[in-house]
């Protein structure tokens, strides 16, 4: 189940010492029915616990993002709850710090992604979040800023800097890149001096990524079908093929095998293997990817790599992470 992305900023009416003497507040929850159809929000009491504990840091909520709520991955995980937490990207002004907390102190401005496993919703106003799980808000940057970008923002710099290390002269492929994530994952790239091609799924989007400063060396608009990705690409790197390839999901299948509309706009996973340089970086969101004997010979002669983006992989404890495996 996916909730369209917003920003809420919670109201601050309430002073510092109102939060710390409320012995009780609201906060958002959802419940899914057993046959997985029903869903149905709901605010519920919760206590405002006084003490914090040696690593956990209490936040004034001041900005929550309503992002994706994956319930296929919970069921994976086997942490499927009656009710679950709603709002996990947080902005806010730290209240008060564990004995252990040694990154924070009261009154600092934060943003972080509360964890898989937390038990506070990000839409209230006060949660206690383990440290780790927290940076510093840039000064210049807002609360509704700080708590909208923090989860594309590290996608983003995962894909690039962790899972394909983007240096200055490499050609990177963006898809989607008018999405939230792609126009993140564009400005990094450019930061990093790198040459940036993006898809564009509509006229608005090719328009938006036009507007770009520094401009995207080619945008390829596959709105009606007709261009072909792979061939854009090698064009524009003198055949050469791109260094790195930051997908927005791929097909499977052939168009006619495909019966949603919205995936036929993706490239075909031979498309993205065709259009790769030698030595180059596949960043896939495909979490079902399958690749044939061939596939897999064709990215052996080229000595290329594929890397998996997951969305949860800096928020699953190590006790996660032993359970999924």
């Amino acid at each position: 189940m996916w909730l369209s992305s917003q920003i809420c900023p919670l109201h601050s009416a309430k002073q510092r010492n109102n939060l710390e003497r409320d012995v009780t507040m609201k906060g958002l929850y959802f419940q899914q029915s057993s046959t997985d159809e029903e869903i149905t929000f709901v605010f519920q009491e919760r206590e405002n616990l006084l003490i914090t504990e040696d690593n956990f840091v209490k936040l004034q909520v001041k900005a929550c993002a309503l992002s994706q709520i994956n319930t296929k991955l919970l069921a994976e995980m086997k942490m499927e709850k009656d009710f679950f937490p709603v709002g996990r990207e947080i902005a806010g002004i730290v209240l008060d710090v564990g004995s252990k907390v040694s990154f924070f102190q009261p009154d600092d401005e934060v943003v972080g992604i509360l964890p898989l496993d937390s038990e506070d919703p990000g839409f209230c106003e006060v949660v206690r979040v383990h440290e780790h799980y927290l940076v510093h808000k840039p000064e210049k940057v807002t609360w509704t800023e700080a708590a909208g970008t923090i989860r594309d923002g590290v996608r983003a710099y995962t894909a690039l800097h962790y899972l394909s290390h983007l240096s200055a002269g490499k050609s990177v492929l963006i898809m989607d890149g008018a999405s939230a994530f792609g126009t993140i994952a564009i400005q990094l790239a450019h930061h990093r001096g790198a040459k940036v091609i993006s898809t564009a799924c509509s006229l608005e989007d090719k328009q938006c990524l036009e507007r770009f400063r520094p401009p995207i060396a080619r945008v390829i608009d596959v709105s009606n079908g007709k261009v072909h990705v792979a061939e854009s690409c090698l064009e524009e790197t003198g055949g050469l093929g791109v260094d790195i390839v930051l997908d927005a999901g791929v097909r499977l299948y052939s168009k006619d095998d495909e019966p949603d509309v919205k995936l036929q706009l993706l490239p075909h996973k031979h498309d993205i293997i065709t259009l790769l340089g030698v030595g180059g970086h596949w960043i896939t969101t495909e979490e079902n990817l399958q690749l044939d004997p061939p596939d897999s010979h064709c990215l052996f002669l080229k000595g290329a790599t594929v890397a998996f983006l997951n969305d949860e992989v800096w928020n699953l404890s190590n006790v996660q992470q032993g359970k999924y495996l």
